[in-house]
């Protein structure tokens, strides 16, 4: 039982590298990021553009680095953005977009972070001087706050079509991109060809221990290079962690599928739990979502009783839990987990 705790179901980003993973990273051939001749970046870079179907990409060390390299690069100061309202970007980047980027949002409502082609019609500022300029929209998939859920395709492509009508760019933030293309059985590309910039996260699921990447046409990565700069993004012998990424990107995609099966598992287990009601159908990849009964207490004071049994989730709202599956946690862990949850005095 030890070697299978504790059983942290914060957030997938709590993956630690494998041996193997350590073993590529320890071998990489390095050079000097900063001066673009570190071959195993520049390696990682052209396999994120192909898998991407973009012309060029860029390696930089967080989601929200790659995220605020794309909205600097399509945008000007004082353009507004449109995206969901439970959006990454949003509400976990601290304000970066205003801060780096000059720019405002418009904020969508929608089930499961989703909105459609119609609500972004109906957000465009006149073209007045009054107003802000719609600019560019942001689409996040898988959408965290939704559950960890997968876009529509046909969705994308209709939101596409109205940015085309009227100038606008379209980012996607894909930091769990590949859950989406595992859980759907649909390649990238099916999606990133409605999108001029693509961010992806390798330090998720994909379990490397540093780094995301930002896509795009070569002349829009030039931009963004320079915004990673103006950020504080370059780094020296990033091949070191590059090495983690691509290991990540050739041996942990399909994997993926395990830890949706783990939270489906969970999901189920919780949905027959007293106390505690769970949304199973909105359980597509990775992430649940559960609440607890106000009877009960706070949600927090479920996650403390977990965690002193080595069960860690995240309370998220007064009531609501987060729970995440990921390489880390086995079908063992996840089985501990529901064994805990059936036996505390819930309802």
């Amino acid at each position: 039982m030890s070697d299978i705790l504790p059983v942290d179901l914060r957030s997938d980003t709590v993956t630690r590298p494998s041996p193997e993973m350590r073993q590529a990273m320890a071998q990489a051939e390095v050079g000097d990021d900063v001066f673009g001749d570190d071959p195993t970046v520049i390696l990682l870079q052209e396999k994120v553009a192909a898998l991407l179907g973009k012309e060029a990409a860029l390696y930089v060390p967080s989601g929200t680095m790659a995220n605020e390299t794309a909205i600097r690069a399509l945008t000007r100061p004082g353009d507004e953005i449109i995206a969901h309202e439970h959006s990454h970007v949003y509400l976990y980047e601290g304000g970066a977009p205003a801060v780096v980027s000059g720019c405002s949002f418009n904020l969508l409502p929608g089930e499961k972070g989703f909105f459609d082609a119609d609500a972004v019609r109906a957000a465009l500022r006149p073209d007045d001087s009054h107003f802000p300029r719609s600019a560019l929209v942001v689409v996040e998939n898988t959408q965290n706050r939704g559950g960890g859920t997968c876009w529509p395709i046909e969705s994308i492509a209709e939101i596409r079509q109205v940015a085309d009508e009227h100038g606008l760019q379209m980012h996607l933030d894909g930091a769990r991109l590949l859950n989406a293309c595992v859980a759907t059985g649909h390649s990238p590309t099916d999606y990133t060809r409605y999108f001029d910039t693509v961010s992806i996260c390798f330090s998720k699921g994909l379990g490397a221990p540093v780094g995301s990447a930002v896509a795009s046409t070569a002349e829009t990565i030039k931009q963004a290079h320079r915004a990673r700069k103006i950020f504080g993004g370059g780094m020296r012998q990033a091949g070191i962690i590059a090495a983690g990424a691509l290991y990540a990107i050739e041996h942990n995609v399909e994997r993926l599928a395990d830890d949706h099966a783990n939270a489906k598992r969970l999901a189920a287990a919780l949905d027959e739990t007293p106390g505690i009601s769970v949304d199973i159908a909105a359980v597509e990849t990775n992430i649940v979502y559960f609440d607890v009964d106000e009877s009960y207490g706070l949600a927090q004071k479920l996650c403390d009783e977990l965690h002193a049994q080595q069960v860690w989730m995240l309370a998220l709202t007064p009531q609501r839990v987060r729970a995440v599956t990921h390489l880390d946690v086995s079908t063992e862990g996840v089985d501990y987990a529901i064994d805990v949850i059936r036996k505390m005095r819930i309802a």
